[in-house]
Protein backbone atom coordinates (compact mmCIF):
# COMPACT_ATOMS: atom_id res chain seq x y z
CA UNK A 1 0.00 0.00 0.00
CA UNK A 2 1.34 3.54 -0.95
CA UNK A 3 1.61 5.81 2.10
CA UNK A 4 1.67 9.60 1.39
CA UNK A 5 1.95 11.68 4.43
CA UNK A 6 1.85 14.99 2.97
CA UNK A 7 -0.90 17.63 3.95
CA UNK A 8 -3.19 17.61 1.44
CA UNK A 9 -5.19 21.81 0.63
CA UNK A 10 -7.93 22.47 -0.78
CA UNK A 11 -8.71 21.73 -4.54
CA UNK A 12 -8.94 25.17 -6.68
CA UNK A 13 -10.50 25.56 -10.12
CA UNK A 14 -7.11 24.22 -11.64
CA UNK A 15 -6.27 21.64 -9.11
CA UNK A 16 -6.34 18.63 -10.92
CA UNK A 17 -3.56 20.54 -13.03
CA UNK A 18 -1.01 20.72 -10.33
CA UNK A 19 -1.20 16.85 -9.32
CA UNK A 20 0.76 14.01 -11.52
CA UNK A 21 -0.59 11.30 -12.93
CA UNK A 22 0.53 9.06 -9.89
CA UNK A 23 -1.03 11.46 -7.57
CA UNK A 24 -4.31 11.88 -9.72
CA UNK A 25 -4.19 7.33 -9.71
CA UNK A 26 -3.72 7.25 -5.80
CA UNK A 27 -6.39 10.49 -4.99
CA UNK A 28 -9.23 8.66 -7.08
CA UNK A 29 -8.77 5.10 -5.73
CA UNK A 30 -11.46 3.59 -3.88
CA UNK A 31 -11.48 3.24 0.15
CA UNK A 32 -12.17 0.45 2.39
CA UNK A 33 -14.62 0.32 5.52
CA UNK A 34 -11.63 0.14 7.29
CA UNK A 35 -10.31 3.17 5.65
CA UNK A 36 -13.17 4.98 6.69
CA UNK A 37 -13.44 3.66 10.31
CA UNK A 38 -9.76 4.79 10.71
CA UNK A 39 -10.66 8.34 9.54
CA UNK A 40 -13.27 8.27 11.46
CA UNK A 41 -11.03 7.94 14.85
CA UNK A 42 -9.12 10.71 13.67
CA UNK A 43 -11.60 12.89 13.75
CA UNK A 44 -12.93 11.59 17.38
CA UNK A 45 -8.77 12.21 18.78
CA UNK A 46 -9.16 16.05 17.17
CA UNK A 47 -13.12 16.14 18.91
CA UNK A 48 -11.04 15.14 22.04
CA UNK A 49 -8.14 17.90 21.49
CA UNK A 50 -10.89 20.33 21.19
CA UNK A 51 -10.15 20.75 17.38
CA UNK A 52 -13.56 19.92 16.72
CA UNK A 53 -17.18 20.62 18.42
CA UNK A 54 -19.50 17.54 18.13
CA UNK A 55 -21.88 19.16 15.41
CA UNK A 56 -18.28 19.10 13.18
CA UNK A 57 -17.35 15.71 14.21
CA UNK A 58 -20.56 14.51 13.30
CA UNK A 59 -20.86 16.79 9.58
CA UNK A 60 -16.84 15.17 9.05
CA UNK A 61 -18.00 12.04 10.16
CA UNK A 62 -21.45 11.93 8.04
CA UNK A 63 -18.87 12.80 4.93
CA UNK A 64 -15.80 10.04 5.94
CA UNK A 65 -18.72 7.57 5.71
CA UNK A 66 -19.57 8.31 2.56
CA UNK A 67 -16.58 9.01 0.75
CA UNK A 68 -15.99 6.52 -2.13
CA UNK A 69 -12.16 7.76 -2.76
CA UNK A 70 -9.46 8.81 -1.07
CA UNK A 71 -9.16 12.00 -2.32
CA UNK A 72 -12.61 12.16 -0.46
CA UNK A 73 -11.72 11.36 2.57
CA UNK A 74 -8.58 13.41 3.47
CA UNK A 75 -10.63 16.37 2.94
CA UNK A 76 -11.98 16.06 6.12
CA UNK A 77 -8.76 16.75 7.69
CA UNK A 78 -7.26 18.99 5.56
CA UNK A 79 -7.33 21.77 8.21
CA UNK A 80 -6.43 19.87 11.42
CA UNK A 81 -3.00 20.33 12.59
CA UNK A 82 -0.91 17.25 11.99
CA UNK A 83 -3.56 15.32 10.73
CA UNK A 84 -3.69 13.10 7.50
CA UNK A 85 -4.95 9.76 6.22
CA UNK A 86 -1.85 7.77 5.41
CA UNK A 87 -3.25 6.13 2.24
CA UNK A 88 -5.04 9.04 1.26
CA UNK A 89 -3.35 10.73 -1.91
CA UNK A 90 -2.98 14.16 -1.93
CA UNK A 91 -5.75 16.55 -3.61
CA UNK A 92 -3.53 19.88 -5.00
CA UNK A 93 -0.54 21.95 -3.44
CA UNK A 94 0.92 19.35 -0.90
CA UNK A 95 3.79 20.89 0.11
CA UNK A 96 4.06 20.66 4.36
CA UNK A 97 4.64 17.05 6.01
CA UNK A 98 2.48 16.18 8.32
CA UNK A 99 3.29 13.57 11.00
CA UNK A 100 0.06 11.26 11.26
CA UNK A 101 -2.20 10.34 13.95
CA UNK A 102 -2.83 6.65 13.25
CA UNK A 103 1.70 6.96 14.45
CA UNK A 104 0.40 8.31 17.86
CA UNK A 105 0.03 5.97 21.16
CA UNK A 106 -3.90 5.23 21.76
CA UNK A 107 -4.81 6.89 24.92
CA UNK A 108 -4.99 4.04 27.79
CA UNK A 109 -7.83 5.95 29.52
CA UNK A 110 -10.14 6.00 26.59
CA UNK A 111 -10.40 2.06 27.04
CA UNK A 112 -12.00 -0.60 28.77
CA UNK A 113 -11.07 -4.43 28.46
CA UNK A 114 -14.04 -6.54 30.23
CA UNK A 115 -12.63 -10.24 30.79
CA UNK A 116 -14.80 -13.04 32.18
CA UNK A 117 -14.45 -16.65 32.07
CA UNK A 118 -17.30 -19.35 33.29
CA UNK A 119 -19.15 -15.86 34.25
CA UNK A 120 -21.54 -13.64 33.82
CA UNK A 121 -20.13 -10.06 32.52
CA UNK A 122 -22.92 -7.12 33.16
CA UNK A 123 -22.13 -3.40 32.90
CA UNK A 124 -25.83 -1.49 33.03
CA UNK A 125 -27.16 2.00 34.82
CA UNK A 126 -25.22 4.78 34.56
CA UNK A 127 -21.20 4.15 33.88
CA UNK A 128 -19.17 5.97 31.64
CA UNK A 129 -18.07 4.93 28.48
CA UNK A 130 -15.22 5.26 26.73
CA UNK A 131 -14.29 5.81 22.89
CA UNK A 132 -13.10 1.78 23.07
CA UNK A 133 -14.05 -1.23 24.22
CA UNK A 134 -13.10 -4.65 24.67
CA UNK A 135 -14.85 -7.73 25.63
CA UNK A 136 -13.44 -11.44 25.89
CA UNK A 137 -15.59 -14.12 27.47
CA UNK A 138 -15.95 -17.59 27.52
CA UNK A 139 -18.95 -19.85 28.55
CA UNK A 140 -20.77 -17.32 30.30
CA UNK A 141 -23.47 -14.41 29.10
CA UNK A 142 -22.72 -10.29 27.93
CA UNK A 143 -24.47 -7.72 28.98
CA UNK A 144 -24.35 -4.11 27.67
CA UNK A 145 -26.68 -2.27 28.39
CA UNK A 146 -25.65 1.66 27.18
CA UNK A 147 -29.31 3.10 27.19
CA UNK A 148 -27.91 5.69 30.61
CA UNK A 149 -24.36 5.35 30.11
CA UNK A 150 -22.31 8.83 29.68
CA UNK A 151 -20.43 8.96 26.70
CA UNK A 152 -16.73 10.42 26.52
CA UNK A 153 -17.32 9.90 22.71
CA UNK A 154 -19.74 9.87 19.67
CA UNK A 155 -18.10 6.90 18.32
CA UNK A 156 -17.21 3.78 20.41
CA UNK A 157 -15.46 0.67 19.31
CA UNK A 158 -16.23 -2.53 20.68
CA UNK A 159 -14.03 -5.66 19.99
CA UNK A 160 -15.25 -9.02 21.02
CA UNK A 161 -13.47 -12.10 21.62
CA UNK A 162 -16.61 -14.35 22.70
CA UNK A 163 -16.25 -18.19 22.83
CA UNK A 164 -19.48 -20.51 23.47
CA UNK A 165 -21.43 -17.33 25.03
CA UNK A 166 -24.35 -15.15 24.12
CA UNK A 167 -23.67 -11.15 24.02
CA UNK A 168 -27.18 -8.80 24.52
CA UNK A 169 -25.96 -5.10 23.97
CA UNK A 170 -28.41 -2.36 24.54
CA UNK A 171 -28.39 0.86 22.80
CA UNK A 172 -30.14 4.21 22.53
CA UNK A 173 -32.86 4.91 20.83
CA UNK A 174 -31.01 7.33 18.43
CA UNK A 175 -27.50 5.30 18.60
CA UNK A 176 -26.17 3.77 14.88
CA UNK A 177 -24.65 0.25 14.74
CA UNK A 178 -22.10 -0.86 12.26
CA UNK A 179 -21.26 -4.99 12.29
CA UNK A 180 -19.09 -4.77 9.19
CA UNK A 181 -15.89 -5.28 11.30
CA UNK A 182 -16.77 -8.77 12.83
CA UNK A 183 -14.76 -10.90 10.69
CA UNK A 184 -14.51 -14.18 12.49
CA UNK A 185 -18.20 -15.71 13.08
CA UNK A 186 -18.14 -19.27 13.52
CA UNK A 187 -21.69 -21.16 14.64
CA UNK A 188 -23.15 -18.05 15.73
CA UNK A 189 -26.48 -16.25 15.74
CA UNK A 190 -26.40 -12.43 15.04
CA UNK A 191 -29.26 -10.68 15.51
CA UNK A 192 -29.85 -6.88 15.31
CA UNK A 193 -33.03 -5.27 15.89
CA UNK A 194 -32.06 -1.46 15.92
CA UNK A 195 -33.13 -1.60 12.42
CA UNK A 196 -29.99 0.57 10.82
CA UNK A 197 -30.34 4.15 12.87
CA UNK A 198 -27.78 6.57 11.28
CA UNK A 199 -27.73 8.57 14.91
CA UNK A 200 -25.03 9.20 17.49
CA UNK A 201 -23.88 7.26 19.19
CA UNK A 202 -22.26 5.16 16.68
CA UNK A 203 -21.07 1.94 17.77
CA UNK A 204 -18.44 -0.03 15.56
CA UNK A 205 -17.92 -3.53 16.60
CA UNK A 206 -15.69 -5.89 15.71
CA UNK A 207 -13.80 -9.31 16.57
CA UNK A 208 -14.97 -12.70 16.57
CA UNK A 209 -17.79 -14.81 18.10
CA UNK A 210 -17.42 -18.89 18.52
CA UNK A 211 -20.57 -20.75 18.91
CA UNK A 212 -22.05 -17.84 20.72
CA UNK A 213 -25.54 -15.86 19.97
CA UNK A 214 -25.30 -11.52 19.37
CA UNK A 215 -28.40 -9.51 19.99
CA UNK A 216 -28.47 -6.02 19.15
CA UNK A 217 -31.61 -4.19 20.43
CA UNK A 218 -32.72 -1.10 21.69
CA UNK A 219 -34.47 -0.30 25.00
CA UNK A 220 -37.43 -2.18 25.41
CA UNK A 221 -40.68 0.61 26.07
CA UNK A 222 -42.15 0.55 29.81
CA UNK A 223 -45.86 -0.20 29.57
CA UNK A 224 -46.15 2.91 31.61
CA UNK A 225 -44.96 5.28 29.31
CA UNK A 226 -46.95 7.68 27.32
Amino acid sequence: MVEVNERVAPMGDDGDEQLTAEQRRLRDLRVSDAEREHVVELLKNATGKGLLDLNEFTERADIAYASRTRGELNRVLVDLPGLSHPTAAPTAGATDSAVTEAAAPHDPDDHLALRAQGSNLVRKGQWVVPGSLSVRNRYAETRLEFNEAEFRSPVVNVKLDVKWGAVTIIVPEDASVDLNGLDDIKWTKVEDRTHGGAGRPRFVLTGKLVGSTLTLRHPRKSWFSF
